[in-house]
């Protein structure tokens, strides 16, 4: 992939397991927050998985939109766009009543120096919204920060692990997570809490800023010695088959690839791939911030995407110096300060 729009065009490459979930899904879809990363793809995923299955479904997007050319895009690609701020309550109550709705709303970086907005928009919001969308199935997005560190060795965090959220977001998240299945218990509303940790694509993410310390010469501070990777393709196509599994309490899954990936391996297959040398420094702690799937795993399947692909493509991307994201993912972080 050398250009945005063949990116695009793959991660928008429905599944035929998706296409068959999809059709299964009785009911609209809505995806609040779908202005963030990976709002967009997944709903171009979604219409093309419903022209695949021969369904009409409408796909609504809400967000602030603060990106008026996204929006124009969005709706040039047939999802019914909706300009809102989900935390002014009469906008919210004014969405449309959909039977399916996936939860993308939230807030991370810059939550040091601004924690009440954090933990409005990920603990008190999701009240707002279960009120309000309580005739439906929810997924929730959710993240593998609120589970602490895990030795290396283990294999993750399970979705039995307890939570151990290190930080005001990955508390806040928890809050989230929190506040949903009450309301699910409340009013018996099927949900799935999707904890993702972490996707990438070519434009963002861990391998893409490994990939660029790496190509520069720069330092590779391996500390946060390992972590977990998975295609924004495949993590997006969970988040859609995720509608089928909902139940009451909520289904929770851990999302990512099958992996515990080490730092220094990937720094020195992206130096194998420029031809230069990795300069790696530090020495790798025996936790990290990893999350065990073989549930998910076991539900939807192997992701699609290997890492070895992931790395080739992101590689090319690199070397290309195709558009980025001034977005990052801050997976070094080990105090939970984002």
């Amino acid at each position: 992939m050398r250009t945005i729009a063949e990116l695009e065009a793959k991660l928008a490459e429905p599944s035929e397991a998706l296409v068959k979930d999809i059709a299964a899904i009785d009911g609209d879809i809505m995806l609040l927050g779908i202005g963030g990363k990976m709002g967009p793809s997944l709903a171009r995923l979604a219409q093309n998985a419903l022209k695949q299955a021969g369904v009409h479904k409408k796909i609504y997007g809400a967000s602030r939109f603060s990106d008026k050319e996204l929006k124009a895009e969005l709706e040039a690609d047939g999802i019914e766009t909706i300009q809102v701020d989900l935390l002014n309550d009469s906008q919210l109550q004014a969405l449309p009543d959909v039977k399916n709705v996936i939860y993308m709303a939230g807030n991370k970086f810059g939550t040091t120096g601004n924690e009440h907005f954090t933990w409005a928009m990920n603990s008190y919001l999701p009240g707002r919204v279960a009120e309000k969308y309580r005739n439906s199935r929810i997924v929730v997005f959710s993240t593998g920060n609120v589970y602490p560190l895990t030795p290396v060795f283990s294999g993750g965090a399970t979705e039995s692990t307890p939570p151990g959220a290190n930080g005001e977001y990955g508390m806040s998240c928890l809050g989230r997570e929190r506040v949903f299945e009450s309301f699910s218990h409340r009013y018996n509303i099927p949900m799935a809490i999707y904890r993702l940790n972490y996707a990438i694509d070519l434009r963002y993410g861990v391998l893409l800023e490994i990939a660029r310390t790496v190509k520069a010469g720069k330092p590779v501070d391996v500390t946060m010695g390992h972590f977990n990777v998975v295609w924004q393709g495949d993590a997006n196509e969970w988040a859609l088959r995720c509608l089928n599994v909902c139940s009451t309490p909520p289904a929770v899954f851990n999302m990512s690839g099958p992996e515990t990936l080490s730092m220094r391996w990937v720094a020195h297959e992206f130096a194998k791939r420029f031809g230069v040398e990795a300069n790696i420094i530090g020495q790798e702690a025996d936790t990290a911030l990893l999350s065990n799937c073989s549930k998910a795993h076991k539900t939807f399947g192997y992701p699609r995407v290997s890492i070895l692909q992931m790395i080739d493509w992101i590689a090319e991307w690199v070397e290309i110096d195709g558009k980025t994201w001034n977005k990052p993912t801050h997976f070094q972080e080990r105090e939970g300060k984002y």
